[in-house]
């Protein structure tokens, strides 16, 4: 289903809808929800150029990332298809009955995961198609076996109710009840009582963290409260240690201006934070400098992100503590140039406003002056998504305390490469500690994502013929399963 809310077709509706159709679709097999998942990447892709046409229309951004992202999209759908044919994501866990057990008879107990039922789903504005309908958040709570109630991001509609279309017509070709996927518009208090609504299980949210924050607390203070997996954004910051700096000082500056200003800075993984040592701050902030220099200002998602970007930028520039190694160019109407300054590590740390993401292509270099001074850095750290570490062999044995700690802040650390681009497969973490994520043991990225939408159940004595497929005895799915405590097909 498809459509702009209105008094005829009221959220009740909607929900019953639902909710009648996850009574069924929780127990479609595992094969026949990935035929259904398959037959959405199927004609997404045989609508591909309109997709696409719609895509970069609407988002300014250029048509090889919108084929690019494209191609993600069904990839992840194909992930997630595969998963449900392979079938152990269940967890399936059986303890057999021990009739002759002292003092006391041992009940026979078998545990697996099972669907929440109806999700929010709610589409992103930098990412028309891998975090929007047909995204990770929408095919994820698919493949666990429950409905979506979707909501468009305004910033591409067309899109959004285009490719929502190719969902309801994969369901209508799969034989399944409508009520399994709708397309819903509004503004703010559509959002707000999506979530309110008794009969939703859960919601799935990418954007900004005042959003994320305000449906978090929506969903925690309803009369029963749901599980929000909202991903609320990162500053990503690099930590470098000397030795590799001082040897790859340039090549170093160039990648981090690559990850910095790709897709405008747009991306959730972008590096808004590098921290210096003081003995190369002056080389490193050149070496930045004229890379930054040959970037040209590109277009932002729409004028509304913009203004925002150039918005929180006029605010950095009225504070004192920071000296620019790239100032903004003149603003624009669309167009953000990116920018970036420098701060001492002691500065840094007495303001959280500076760990406060800006999103577009803008940095701050923290200079620190010793390994303590770094230590404390760590332990000031909201968390993130990413935290990437610039060092060689020797320099991270030496900072062993330091990653440990720094563990505790991210969801991915990284020791080589940059923090933007988010492989999709079976051991991505696409998540961190709050304030990154409102749950930092969930991904939104990667096959471990479907297990935000499903929940532990467990049968005692249920006789075999009754026993989900995944728990019978003769293991009829061929799957994993843990028995007596032990690993076996």
């Amino acid at each position: 289903m498809n459509f702009k809310f209105s008094n005829q077709m009221t959220l009740d509706h909607i929900f019953q809808a639902a909710q009648e159709a996850f009574l069924s679709y929780k127990n479609l097999s595992g094969a026949k929800k990935a035929d259904f998942l398959e037959k959405i990447a199927e004609i997404v892709e045989e609508n591909r150029s309109a997709i696409v046409l719609m895509a970069v229309r609407e988002s300014n951004l250029p048509e090889g990332r919108i084929n690019g992202e494209l191609g993600r999209t069904t990839g992840q759908i194909k992930l997630f298809a595969n998963l449900l044919r392979e079938g152990s994501w269940v967890e399936a866990t059986i303890d057999p009955a021990d009739p002759n057990r002292s003092p006391l008879p041992k009940a026979d107990i078998r545990r697996m995961l099972t669907p929440l039922g109806p999700v929010v789903v709610f589409g992103a504005s930098n990412f028309p198609l891998a975090f929007s309908t047909a995204g990770g958040d929408t095919i994820s709570a698919l493949a666990a076996g429950c409905p979506v109630v979707y909501k468009g991001h305004p910033a591409h509609p067309d899109t959004s109710k285009f490719v929502g279309d190719c969902i309801s017509q994969a369901v209508k070709k799969s034989g399944l009840p409508g009520g399994i996927f709708t397309h819903v518009e509004g503004g703010v208090k559509m959002g707000q009582d999506l979530v309110k609504h008794p009969l939703a299980k859960a919601v799935g949210f990418t954007g900004s963290f005042s959003a994320g924050k305000s449906l978090f607390n929506i969903a925690g203070n309803r009369e029963v409260p749901i599980p929000v997996y909202a991903e609320m954004g990162s500053v990503n910051p690099i930590f470098t240690f000397p030795q590799r700096l001082k040897n790859e000082l340039v090549p170093l500056a160039q990648s981090f201006v690559s990850s910095l200003t790709l897709g405008a800075g747009q991306f959730c993984t972008n590096p808004g934070l590098i921290f210096v040592p003081r003995t190369l701050a002056e080389r490193f902030g050149n070496a930045i400098s004229e890379a930054i220099q040959g970037v040209a200002a590109s277009p932002m998602l729409h004028e509304g992100i913009a203004a925002s970007y150039y918005k929180a930028l006029n605010e950095l520039q009225l504070r004192s503590e920071l000296e620019w190694v790239k100032v903004p160019d003149a603003k624009h109407l669309i167009n953000a140039s990116p920018a970036m300054a420098e701060i001492s590590a002691a500065d840094w740390m007495m303001d959280d406003r500076f760990q406060e993401e800006v999103f577009g292509s803008f940095a701050l270099m923290v200079v620190y002056e010793n390994d303590d001074e770094l230590k404390s850095v760590a332990e000031k750290l909201h968390g993130q998504l990413t935290i990437t570490l610039w060092g060689d062999t020797e320099e991270f044995k030496t900072h062993k305390e330091l990653i440990n700690l720094l563990e505790e802040k991210c969801g991915r650390m990284l020791f080589a490469g940059v923090p933007t681009g988010v492989e999709v497969g079976f051991a991505m973490q696409h998540g961190g500690p709050y304030p990154s994520t409102t749950d930092s043991r969930s991904t939104s990225v990667g096959a471990h994502a479907i297990k935000r939408f499903a929940r532990p159940i467990a049968f005692q004595d249920m006789p075999n013929d009754l026993l989900p497929d995944a728990l019978k005895n003769e293991n009829p799915l061929k799957i994993m399963r843990q028995v007596n405590g032990k690993f076996e097909v």
